[in-house]
């Protein structure tokens, strides 16, 4: 394995949240390349996570949010974060991504948390809208077929909240679903959502 240095090792832990050996392992097996070893943390990441999913998560906090207009709060936001222990949960990085959420909610809207969580009927009347939108525009069956597959899926791609790109770059570039894959890795414990309410006056 190549040798790497101790200033690489701290650069990559402070970009991926990784622990000290988990990055010093990966820049030896990208043989110092600092964005293959990026790419090799994320993929351990993902797998990480993939693993920690089916623990139980009985511990949390809920992140909340405010958005005002005119001195007056006019959008708000709860997200319940959940994790493994109350350890955790107190933990400065989860409080935050908590907070961050319940912004996301804010700004992003989304109706449900997990594809899965979508209702039946929410999708045939989409299917049905979008096999409307294609007959209008004149398109064959067997080209119709592939544009509501396609519609359908930018649909649930821009209101599930997992599969949203995060709202704030600055702080996280992905999905939700990779933000809480990265979080599961950096503290350790099984991370995910479990319900969300948004409240905005003159909305229902």
């Amino acid at each position: 394995m190549s040798d790497v240095g101790a200033q690489d090792v701290m650069k990559l832990r402070k970009e991926t949240g990784a622990g000290m050996m988990d990055a010093k392992r990966a820049l030896q097996e990208a043989g110092g390349d600092f964005d293959d070893a990026k790419d090799l943390l994320r993929v351990k990441g993902l797998a990480d996570a993939k693993k920690r999913a089916g623990r139980a998560t009985n511990q949390g906090s809920i992140g909340h949010y405010l958005h005002y207009q005119t001195e007056r709060p006019v959008v708000g936001c709860l997200v319940e974060l959940l994790c493994e222990t109350d350890f955790v949960a107190k933990s400065e990085e989860f409080q935050g991504a908590a907070k961050d959420l319940a912004m996301h909610l804010a700004a992003r809207r989304p109706g449900w948390v997990r594809r899965e969580d979508v209702p039946g009927e929410v999708i045939a009347k989409e299917q049905q809208l979008f096999q409307a939108q294609a007959e209008e525009e004149g398109k064959p069956p067997e080209v119709a077929e592939k544009i509501i597959a396609g519609r359908l899926e930018a649909y649930l791609k821009d209101n599930v909240l997992y599969e949203q790109t995060f709202v704030n770059p600055e702080k996280f570039v992905g999905t939700v679903q990779e933000m809480l894959d990265q979080l599961t890795l950096r503290l350790g414990e099984n991370v995910s959502v479990g319900k969300i309410a948004r409240i905005s006056v003159g909305e229902e």
